[in-house]
C-alpha cells in the first residue's frame, strides 16, 4: 500500500496535467486545427475510411504485419478497459456530462490519430536484420530533426507503457472478477500474467495473429450485449440524453463544492477517460500501423479514424448509456464505495440479464484488458529498443509480466490516475510532432497517387 502522502501526491498530479486550461487547449485545440487542415477529413472521407475496415493489402511491401493484422492490434490495444472502467469511472467521478466531453474530443480526435498513422508509415525503419521500428520517436527524429526530444519521447512513453498498462488493465480485471465471480484479485493477477507472457514471448507477429482473432469477437460481444440492456432501457433515453447536455455546462457546484466545480470536473474527467479510451495524443498509433505491409500511409490514416469511431462512439456509448440508462452509476453501491470501475458496468448490465449480466461483463473486461496489455507490452519495447537498444527487449517483457499481479491488488483510484498522469506526459512531445509535420500529412491526403487507393 502507497502512503497517504504518495497517493495524495499521484492524484494533484493527475489533475494538474488533466487540466482544462493544459490538456484541453493542447487535444482539443489540436484537434480543431488539423480537422480544419485536413478540410473535415473524418466528415468528408468516412465513406471512404470505412471500405478500410477490412484494408487492401500490397504485394511485396515492406512491413511485419498484414495492414488488417495492424488495425486489429491498434483497436484491440486501444478497446481495452478504458473503454468499460474508465468510462463508467468517468461518469461517477464526473457526472453525465462527462460523456459529452467524450464525445467531443472522439470527433476532433480523429484528425489526431490520423496523423500518427501517416506519420508512423512514413518514418518507420528497417535495419540490416530486418527489424521493423516505428513510433513518435522516429518523426520527431526524422521528421522535425529533433533527436533529443525524440529521445525524451521514447523513454517517457516507454516508462508509461511499463508502469501503467500492467497496472490499469488488471486492476479492472481484478475488480470485475472479485465482484462478480469471487475470484480474489492475486489469483486473477497471476493467471493473466502467466497468459500474457504466453502471447509477448513470440513477438510482434504472434501478437498480431492472436488480436486478428480476439479484437472482433470482443467488440461485438459488449456490443450485442450492451444493446440489449441500452434498449430495455430505452424508455429513459430522452432522460439521460438531456441529463448529459444539461450537465455538461452546469456551473453549478459538485458535491458542496465551488460553484463552477461542475464543468470543470466533468471536462476533465471525460478529456482524460476520452483520451485513455481512443488513445489519440499517446503517438501509440505510429506504432502499430507502422507495422503494417503497406506504401500508402493515407490507407492507414483512415484505417485509424475508424478505430477512433469504433471506440470513442460505439463501445464507450455502450459503457456510458449501460450505466446512465439503469441508474447503477448512481446507486448506493456506488456511493458507499462498495462497486467501482467495471463492476459498475456489470451492476448494469445486471438489471437487464440477471444472473448473466455480470459474467458477460467480466468475460469482456478480460477480453478488454488481456488484448489491451498484449498490444500495449508491443508498444513499451518499440520505445525502450529506442533508447536501450534490443538488449532490453527480453528483460522488459518479463518485467512487465511481473508487474500485472500487482497491478491486480491495487487501489483503483490511484492506479488510474497514474495511468492518467504518465500517459499525459507523453502527449507533449508526441504533439509538437503532429502539429509540426501537420502540413506534410495533409500534402499526403491530397496525392491519391500514395493515398488509400
Amino acid at each position: 500500500m502507497l502512503p497517504e502522502s504518495v497517493r495524495a501526491a499521484i492524484l494533484w498530479a493527475a489533475d494538474a496535467v488533466f487540466h482544462p486550461a493544459l490538456m484541453g487547449t493542447l487535444l482539443l485545440g489540436s484537434g480543431l486545427f488539423l480537422t480544419l487542415r485536413y478540410r473535415f477529413l473524418q466528415v468528408t472521407r468516412f465513406g471512404e475510411a470505412l471500405a478500410t475496415l477490412v484494408p487492401k493489402q500490397q504485394a511485396g511491401a515492406a512491413g511485419a504485419l498484414t495492414p488488417f493484422q495492424a488495425f486489429m492490434t491498434a483497436l484491440a490495444a486501444s478497446i481495452g478497459t478504458g473503454n468499460i472502467a474508465g468510462v463508467a469511472t468517468a461518469v461517477v467521478m464526473g457526472g453525465p456530462g462527462a460523456v459529452f466531453w467524450i464525445w467531443c474530443y472522439g470527433f476532433f480526435a480523429t484528425t489526431i490519430k490520423f496523423t500518427e498513422a501517416v506519420l508512423g508509415v512514413q518514418y518507420r525503419r528497417i535495419d540490416a536484420a530486418g527489424r521493423l521500428s516505428a513510433g513518435a520517436m522516429h518523426y520527431l527524429r526524422d521528421g522535425l530533426r529533433m533527436p533529443r526530444l525524440g529521445f525524451a519521447y521514447a523513454l517517457i512513453a516507454g516508462v508509461a507503457a511499463l508502469t501503467t498498462t500492467p497496472f490499469t488493465q488488471p486492476n479492472s480485471i481484478a475488480e470485475v472478477f472479485r465482484s462478480q465471480l469471487s475470484v480474489p484479485t492475486w489469483a486473477t493477477g497471476l493467471a493473466l500474467a502467466l497468459l500474457t507472457w504466453l502471447v509477448i514471448i513470440g513477438g510482434i507477429r504472434v501478437i498480431g495473429l492472436a488480436m486478428e482473432k480476439l479484437a472482433p469477437f470482443k467488440v461485438f460481444l459488449y456490443l450485442a450485449g450492451g444493446l440489449f440492456v441500452i434498449v430495455t432501457h430505452a424508455h429513459r433515453l430522452p432522460e439521460v440524453l438531456a441529463l448529459i447536455l444539461r450537465e455538461a455546462f452546469s456551473v453549478g457546484a459538485l458535491v458542496g463544492g465551488t460553484a463552477g466545480a461542475g464543468i470543470m470536473v466533468a471536462f476533465r474527467y471525460g478529456l482524460a477517460r476520452g483520451i485513455y479510451a481512443n488513445e489519440a495524443g499517446y503517438g501509440t498509433a505510429a506504432v502499430a500501423y507502422g507495422t503494417a505491409q503497406s506504401e500508402r500511409p493515407v490507407q492507414q490514416g483512415l484505417n485509424a479514424v475508424m478505430e477512433v469511431f469504433i471506440v470513442s462512439l460505439v463501445t464507450s456509448n455502450i459503457s456510458a448509456f449501460t450505466v446512465l440508462l439503469s441508474g447503477a452509476w448512481n446507486s448506493a453501491a456506488v456511493k458507499a464505495g462498495e462497486i467501482k470501475g467495471a463492476a459498475v458496468v456489470a451492476a448494469a448490465f445486471e438489471t437487464a440479464l440477471p444472473r448473466f449480466g455480470g459474467p458477460m461483463v467480466a468475460l469482456c473486461v478480460f477480453l478488454f484488458g488481456y488484448t489491451t496489455l498484449i498490444g500495449w507490452s508491443y508498444y513499451g519495447e518499440q520505445f525502450l529498443e529506442h533508447v536501450f537498444g534490443a538488449r532490453v527487449t527480453l528483460p522488459y517483457r518479463w518485467v512487465y509480466c511481473l508487474l500485472i499481479p500487482f497491478g491486480a491488488i491495487g487501489r483503483v483510484e490511484v492506479v488510474w490516475a497514474w495511468g492518467d498522469l504518465m500517459n499525459g506526459l507523453q502527449v507533449f512531445p508526441n504533439m509538437v510532432g503532429l502539429l509540426g509535420l501537420s502540413g506534410a500529412v495533409a500534402a499526403l491526403a491530397r496525392d491519391k497517387t500514395r493515398g488509400s487507393a
